[in-house]
């Protein structure tokens, strides 16, 4: 992957780090940031673009290590960091911190991103048509509108009913902490949607990284924005608008299941590694399996080998785990930001929902026969049909940040296992200290 940032642009995003987490930015008037909002030229709404998608990669092993501690996905176990295995499982008397970087590291990450979007949106307001026609402009618009929501909606997975602000241009007036997570959805989709209707008859001139290869186009973006669309739906339970959602998005019933859009990462100078990847069989920095990934698996289901079996079990602060995790095979692997195979998935929950058992049938039965298990011959019953779906997403989303989020969604947390008599397993994120002392 190329570098990310110029010499320009690591100052502009420098000056975004260092804002405050509420959404201000410090010396707006300095000569970086009112040269690119007031009269940009092409190379600095590129530097934009590509700033917004790097940022996205800051602190996400942050959020898929803790989002899958706490849904018990894995362990984390590191001599460095001992709140790994003590926070977010509540080990003794433990609780989550309102103010330490498990939460306000990703929190403040996706804000960042949003607050960058927010800036590309001035600089589109003010630029001259030599150097962006109306539809060019138009797919800066689109873009910057999706990432923003998409970003709103990973921050809301973590503090859920604690709240979250709906994201504000620079300057305006910060809004309340909303609590209601419907209400926050509903403004993800009008961002969703508003980013849509511009991409809509857009040109696509800015560069981004091959982790949205296939989808660098206005037709792509479309189809990448749908299928977070789709998501959101299916979180609200809105199952004929996920439907509809996944009709415009890359959803393929025969598709390949890891066609999608990711992040990408490299060990080339200047840009980002995939930090979620550590070699296996380590010591000192572990993340290895809960154990009842590979107690609850059915026999021959090959997402097992999203694991490894180490050679020595690893072990920390009384628990203990002998199968590394693997998903990422290299400090250059992609993340995965949605993916054919999640969208199936949500296609035959909403279909399980509209009582179209046997369509919701054929898709479970497209993921099941792709990882090497027999067709499903069940119960065609909407409670056996659920378990079926959690199943199958809880194996072919390992680590993709869903599990948690998905026992919550349907009132199961309390079958999530405590592996210590006094471990919790916590159904929000706190609210960060910064935020709740507004």
């Amino acid at each position: 992957m190329k570098k990310y940032l110029s010499i320009t642009a690591i100052a502009f995003l420098l000056l975004v780090m260092n804002a405050c987490q509420k959404g201000e930015i410090n010396s707006l008037n300095t000569p970086v940031v009112s040269g690119i909002t007031t009269d940009p030229s092409r190379s600095d709404l590129f530097n934009l673009v590509t700033g917004a998608e790097s940022g996205m990669r800051n602190s996400l092993s942050a959020y898929l290590d803790g989002t899958g501690i706490i849904g018990r996905e894995i362990y984390r176990f590191s001599g460095a960091e001992p709140r790994y295995t003590t926070d977010l499982l509540g080990g003794g008397s433990k609780q989550l911190d309102n103010n330490t970087f498990y939460l306000t590291n990703p929190w403040s990450g996706r804000y960042q991103v949003a607050r960058q979007c927010f800036i590309l949106l001035d600089a589109i307001s003010n630029t001259r048509t030599e150097v962006a026609s109306d539809v060019q402009k138009k797919a800066f618009t689109g873009f910057a509108k999706t990432l923003i929501g998409y970003q709103l909606l990973l921050n809301l997975n973590m503090t859920n009913t604690n709240g979250v602000r709906i994201p504000v241009p620079t300057g305006a007036t910060l809004g309340p902490v909303i609590t209601n997570p419907s209400v926050v959805m509903d403004s993800i989709l009008k961002f969703l949607d508003e980013g849509k209707a511009d991409l809509t008859g857009s040109e696509v001139i800015f560069p981004l990284s091959d982790g949205f290869l296939g989808f660098k186009d206005a037709a792509g973006l479309i189809r990448f924005n749908r299928a977070i669309a789709a998501r959101v739906y299916t979180y609200q339970q809105k199952w004929s608008n996920a439907l509809t959602a996944l009709n415009e998005s890359f959803f393929d019933l025969n598709g390949a299941l890891n066609r999608g859009v990711y992040h990408a990462f490299s060990t080339n100078g200047g840009d980002l590694a995939n930090t979620m990847y550590l070699p296996p069989n380590g010591n000192g920095e572990i993340r290895v399996a809960h154990p009842s990934f590979a107690t609850n698996i059915l026999p021959g289901d090959d997402r097992i080998s999203k694991t490894s079996l180490r050679t020595s079990s690893a072990s920390q602060s009384g628990l203990t785990g002998n199968r590394d995790v693997i998903v990422w095979t290299s400090l250059n692997a992609p993340i995965s930001i949605i993916r054919n195979e999640e969208l199936i998935l949500i296609y035959a929950e909403a279909k399980i929902q509209t009582n179209a058992f046997p369509d919701a049938i054929v898709a479970l039965n497209r993921i099941r026969t792709a990882h090497n298990l027999a067709p499903y011959a069940g119960g065609a019953a909407l409670n056996a049909l659920i378990t079926e779906l959690l199943y199958n997403r809880r194996y072919s989303l390992f680590m993709e940040g869903h599990r948690w989020i998905d026992v919550r969604r349907y009132n199961l947390l309390g079958t999530l296992p405590k592996d210590r008599p006094d471990d919790d397993v916590w159904p929000r994120y706190p609210l960060p200290q910064s935020e709740s002392n507004t």
